[in-house]
C-alpha cells in the first residue's frame, strides 16, 4: 500500500471528526447558556425569597392591625363579646391579592369576609382543624399548610375579650396562597427561558457565520497543504487580510520555501555526489577491464591508480561528512576570543602545511564571539587553497571594520576570474588546473558554511599587485568584552594543538 493510500485508510478508520467551526460555535453557545442559566437562577431564587419574606411581613402587619382593632373596641367601648371583635377584625382587614380570611371557634369556621376574596376559605374545614390542632394558648401562630395540592402561608391569632359570653375564645385566620403569589415570578421565569432560547439561537447563528468567515483561510490552507507533496512544492498558501491567520499563511509559505530549498539542495547534492563518484569508478573499472593480469608491471600500475582513486573517493566522503556536521543543531560553540591572538596561532599552524611560506600581515586587536576551532579550520582551508592555487607564498592578517572582524588570506597566484567569484564557494567547484582535480571541491564550501554559522560572510577579491584575497568577515559588536581575571588582565584562550600531518594535507582541497 502506498503512503497516500495508507493515510486515506487511517482517515477512514477514525471516528467522524467534529469540525473546528462546530466546536467553536458549541463552546460559545454553551458558555452563553451557562451564563444565562446562572443569571436566571440567581434572579429567580432571590425574587422568590423576597416574595416569601414580603408574605410574612404582611402577615405580621395584619396581626398588628387585628390587635389594634381588638384593643380600640367598638367606638371607644369594650367589645361586647369575642365573636363581635372577631367579626370586626375579619370585616375590616385590608384585602390583598391571593389572600383569604376567616374566623373560627373550636376548629369550626364561623365567620368569613363580606366581600369575595381570591382565596375562599368557607369550605376549608380540614385546614381549620389543622390550625386548631397547632394552636397553643393565646400565642399567635404563623405557619405553612401544604395539603391537597395547596400551599398556604397563614396567620392564626386567638381573640379573647374579658367577660365575653361563650365562646370566650375565637381565632382570626389570614391565609396567603403561595403558589398564586409565586405564579407571577414563574411566568417571568418562563418568559426569561424563551428569551434565553432565542438569544442562544441568535448567538449560535452569529457564531457560525463569523467562524465560517474566520476559518475559511484555514480551510484553504488545508486544501493547499493536501495538494503539496515532496515532488510538488510550487503551491503557496493565499495571504488575505492583516490578522493572525494571514501571518500564519506567511509563516507557512516561508516554511515551504525553506523546505523547497532544502529538497532542491538535497537533490543537487545527490546529483553532484553521483557525478563525482562516477568518474573514479569509471576510471578504476576501465583500467581493470583492460589490465593484463599476466603483466606484473601493468597490474602494479592499475593497483596504484585504483588506490589513488579510492583515496580521492574517501576524501570526498570525509569532506561531505564534515559539511553535514556543520548543518547540525549546534555547529559552532561561541566564546569571547581575541582575534589577534587567534590569528597568531593559525599562522603557526599554517606554517606546517606542505609547501606553505606563511607570513603574518597587519593584525588588529579585537574581541569577538567565535568558535576558535571552526575559525581555525576555515582559515587553514583558505591557506591550503592558497598553496594549491597560488603557490606557496601567502600572507594572513585581520582588520577591524565597523562591527565586524575580517580575517584574510592572500596568495600571489593568478587569482580568481570575475565570472567565477560568485560560484567559487559552491559545492564541487574546482579550478581549471589539472593538479586541482585531486581535491573534493568542498573546501571553500565548508569555509562558507562555517562563516554563515557565525552569522558572517566570506568573499574573494583581487589582491593588489596580483593574486587572490579571501576575506572571512564575522560580527564583533563593540559591547562584547573579553572575560577578565581578578587582576584585570585579559584572559587569552589556550593555544590549540598543532594540526596533524593528514589534517594539513587534506584541509584545503576544493
Amino acid at each position: 500500500m502506498s503512503e497516500p493510500d495508507a493515510v486515506s485508510a487511517r482517515r477512514r478508520r477514525r471516528w467522524p471528526a467534529i469540525s473546528v467551526r462546530t466546536r467553536i460555535v458549541a463552546a460559545i453557545t454553551l458558555v452563553a447558556a451557562v451564563g444565562l442559566l446562572a443569571v436566571g437562577l440567581s434572579v429567580y431564587f432571590v425574587e422568590r425569597q423576597v416574595i416569601l419574606e414580603q408574605v410574612d411581613a404582611r402577615l405580621h402587619d395584619n396581626l398588628d392591625s387585628a390587635r389594634f382593632i381588638v384593643g380600640e373596641g367598638d367606638e371607644g367601648a369594650a367589645w361586647s363579646s369575642s365573636s363581635a371583635a372577631l367579626a370586626a377584625v375579619v370585616q375590616r382587614m385590608s384585602p390583598d391579592d391571593n389572600t383569604g380570611a376567616m374566623g373560627m371557634t373550636a376548629g369550626v369556621i364561623t365567620t368569613v369576609p363580606g366581600i369575595q376574596l381570591d382565596l375562599d376559605l368557607q369550605d376549608a374545614a380540614e385546614f381549620a382543624a389543622h390550625v386548631d390542632r397547632l394552636l397553643s394558648g393565646e400565642q399567635p401562630l404563623i405557619g405553612t399548610y401544604a395539603e391537597d395540592g395547596s400551599t398556604w402561608r397563614y396567620l392564626a391569632a386567638p381573640i379573647i375579650v374579658e367577660g365575653s359570653p361563650d365562646p370566650a375564645e375565637v381565632v382570626f385566620v389570614l391565609v396567603y396562597d403561595l403558589e398564586a403569589e409565586l405564579a407571577e415570578i414563574n411566568d417571568s421565569a418562563v418568559m426569561f427561558l424563551w428569551a434565553s432560547a432565542i438569544t442562544l439561537i441568535v448567538i449560535a447563528a452569529t457564531g457560525s457565520i463569523v467562524a465560517t468567515r474566520l476559518l475559511r483561510p484555514l480551510r484553504q490552507m488545508r486544501q493547499t497543504a493536501e495538494r503539496i507533496s515532496a515532488q510538488s512544492l510550487d503551491e503557496r498558501l493565499p495571504v488575505d487580510g492583516n490578522d493572525d491567520v494571514a501571518e500564519l499563511s506567511e509563516t507557512m509559505n516561508d516554511m515551504l520555501d525553506r523546505i523547497d530549498a532544502a529538497l532542491e539542495s538535497q537533490r543537487q547534492l545527490l546529483s553532484d555526489v553521483g557525478h563525482e563518484l562516477k568518474t573514479p569508478i569509471t576510471i578504476v573499472r576501465g583500467h581493470l577491464e583492460v589490465m593484463d593480469p599476466a603483466d606484473a608491471e601493468d597490474a602494479t600500475q592499475t593497483r596504484d591508480l585504483a588506490v589513488d582513486e579510492l583515496e580521492r573517493m574517501g576524501r570526498l566522503v570525509q569532506d561531505l561528512a564534515s559539511a553535514a556536521a556543520l548543518h547540525g543543531p549546534s555547529p559552532v560553540q561561541l566564546q569571547p576570543v581575541d582575534a589577534a591572538e587567534l590569528l597568531t596561532q593559525i599562522v603557526r599552524k599554517a606554517q606546517g602545511i606542505d609547501g606553505a611560506d606563511v607570513t603574518l600581515g597587519p593584525v588588529a586587536g579585537r574581541t569577538a564571539m567565535l568558535d576558535p576551532a571552526r575559525i581555525t579550520q576555515a582559515m587553514l582551508q583558505l591557506a591550503q587553497n592558497a598553496v594549491t592555487h597560488g603557490g606557496g607564498r601567502i600572507e594572513m592578517g585581520n582588520a577591524a571594520v565597523a562591527d565586524t572582524v575580517e580575517l584574510w588570506v592572500r596568495d600571489h597566484g593568478p587569482g580568481v576570474a570575475d565570472e567565477a567569484k560568485s560560484q567559487v564557494f559552491e559545492r564541487f567547484q574546482r579550478g581549471t588546473e589539472a593538479q586541482v582535480r585531486s581535491g573534493s571541491g568542498l573546501g571553500l564550501h565548508i569555509v562558507q558554511v562555517i562563516t554563515r554559522a557565525h552569522h558572517g560572510a566570506v568573499r574573494v577579491e583581487d589582491a593588489p599587485g596580483g593574486g587572490a584575497l579571501f576575506i572571512l568577515s564575522v560580527p564583533a559588536p563593540p559591547a562584547v568584552q573579553p572575560p577578565q581575571d581578578p587582576a584585570g588582565d585579559v584572559v587569552i584562550p589556550p593555544r590549540p594543538p598543532l594540526p596533524h600531518d593528514n589534517e594539513t594535507s587534506s584541509a584545503g582541497r576544493r
